[in-house]
């Protein structure tokens, strides 16, 4: 007998990711295969799109060879956003992508503010204008590598170059699409006037469709590089987010995501569009129709605690926690920024740097790790406050990444935000999302709601300790006062 099976594929920055889910939400395998990125002047960040492809098809065998008789029914696409992939005419790759953290794109990002100006970007795309978005490696391409960006015919994302190899057809989707700052996520089509005044040919890039709409079918080719049968169909799928939201359940407003990984990020649903008028957070499009989702980012989250536990000589994580467990709420003062390469949400600020604040004679390693998850918590608060200020205010919270599965960490950031938070299983975040919308696109489930009831379990909740409401409220305080009372010597002592 088959096992009917759906595909997952995250085309992330460190790895390719591949889970198989059958239509009972029984996981039946999870691969992988690393991904390195090459920085070959100071700030660039680019990676190979041959290297997806054959990580792609790497991990999609190792997943089907762990299957008995495996019936793939369906596959979706993840990957990370913004990261740039120039084809020409033949559709064949111009350049190495540029990845979404790649900071090269200072001028071009001030370009588009200077041209189009806040008012009109929050408008047309709901976002600001930095680095990281797609646009800006375009206008980067075309002032520094003419000749190259004279070659481009196609532009397209990081999974959606993915899905083309797939299935021989160009594509994208709202979600992904709303981190180009070319997307008009009111309309959820390209906009006409970005593109005028930025001087971008509309044609250069692909059609819409909706993330769970089928985008085509494998094509012999790939179905011999892959293991997959020809004809299996591929779904649009979704941004990284996006699709981790989905695979966490949180579709709905009134819900939040939180992420706790190497970076951190806070997504919020919300219907109708709403964008945030000092252009502090970001609004996209989400994975589910007809739904939008506010979205702050935390550039330095796991990897604050990842950082402190190599300065503290290797520590041992747990041994850190523990010891972090016996300090007093507040961590007795310390206060630690986590702007180890600069920050997102909600200063847009590359030149903020990390700081810790408040030590004195009496001050242990446990303060400062405290402190640590601490200031990674109060970060995250940050995006939390501005969405209130925006009239969204999440009830609840699922907390997915690996500080999630640390006991304290959830009490402590449900206990700085008086949020509510669970955690679910599975927690394989994007590509359990991309499954899903692959169910979706095959008919399996009407919708990402009922994908989530069928396939999720939640593990435990965590409910903040009104007692230390005070304490917290007043250590947030601390916190938001050190940035603005940094500001200039961030910027005085910035690299060159």
């Amino acid at each position: 007998m088959t096992q009917p099976t759906f595909l997952g594929i995250d085309v992330g920055t460190s790895s390719i990711k591949v889970i198989a889910v059958s239509p009972n939400g029984q996981m039946l395998a999870a691969t992988s295969s690393p991904m390195t990125v090459n920085v070959e002047h100071p700030g660039w960040s680019e990676q190979r799109p041959e290297d997806w492809w054959t990580g792609t098809c790497l991990a999609i065998k190792q997943a089907l060879s762990e299957i008995d008789s495996p019936d793939v029914l369906g596959v979706g696409l993840s990957g990370q956003m913004h990261s740039l992939v120039a084809l020409d005419d033949s559709k064949q790759i111009v350049r190495p992508a540029i990845l979404w953290n790649d900071v090269r794109t200072s001028a071009e990002a001030e370009f588009v503010r200077d041209t189009i100006g806040n008012d009109s970007l929050r408008r047309l795309t709901g976002n600001p204008a930095l680095e990281g978005f797609t646009v800006t490696k375009l206008l980067w391409m075309r002032n520094n590598e003419p000749e190259l960006f004279d070659r481009i015919s196609h532009v397209l994302l990081a999974k959606d170059y993915i899905r083309y190899r797939l299935t021989g057809e160009l594509g994208t989707e709202p979600s992904d699409a709303s981190g180009t700052l070319l997307f008009d996520i009111t309309d959820s089509s390209w906009s006409s006037e970005m593109c005028g005044l930025l001087g971008i040919d509309k044609d250069l890039l692909p059609p819409i469709i909706e993330s769970t709409e089928v985008a085509g079918r494998v094509t012999k080719q790939a179905a011999g590089e892959t293991g997959l049968a020809a004809g299996v169909p591929v779904v649009g799928g979704g941004a990284d987010n996006a699709c981790a939201a989905v695979g966490a359940g949180v579709g709905t407003p009134g819900e939040a995501l939180i992420t706790i990984g190497t970076s951190g990020a806070v997504v919020s649903p919300i219907a109708p569009p709403i964008s945030d008028p000092g252009m502090r957070i970001h609004s996209m499009r989400h994975a589910i129709p007809n739904t939008w989702y506010l979205m702050g980012v935390v550039l330095s989250a796991g990897a604050a605690l990842d950082w402190w536990r190599r300065s503290s000589g290797g520590a041992i994580f747990d041994e850190l926690v523990a010891e972090a467990g016996t300090v007093n709420a507040g961590s007795d003062g310390v206060t630690f920024l986590p702007y180890l390469t600069g920050e997102r949400t909600p200063h847009a600020d590359a030149n903020a740097r990390g700081v810790f604040f408040g030590m004195h004679g009496g001050i242990e390693r446990g303060h400062m790790t405290r402190a640590v998850i601490e200031g990674v918590s109060f970060a995250l608060r940050d995006s939390l406050e501005i969405m209130k200020e925006l009239g969204v205010d999440p009830e609840e919270a699922v907390a997915v990444g690996g500080g999630a599965g640390s006991a304290l960490w959830l009490q402590v950031f449900s206990d700085a935000t008086g949020l509510p938070l669970r955690t679910v299983s599975p927690s394989d975040g994007a590509p359990l999302g991309a499954a899903m919308l692959a169910a979706i696109g095959a008919g399996t489930f009407m919708n990402a709601a009922d994908a989530g009831i069928a396939w999720l379990t939640d593990l435990k909740s965590v409910t903040p300790n009104a007692a230390l409401r005070t304490t917290y409220d007043d250590a947030y305080g601390r916190y938001r006062l050190l940035y603005p009372a940094l500001t200039e010597m961030f910027s005085a002592t910035a690299d060159p």
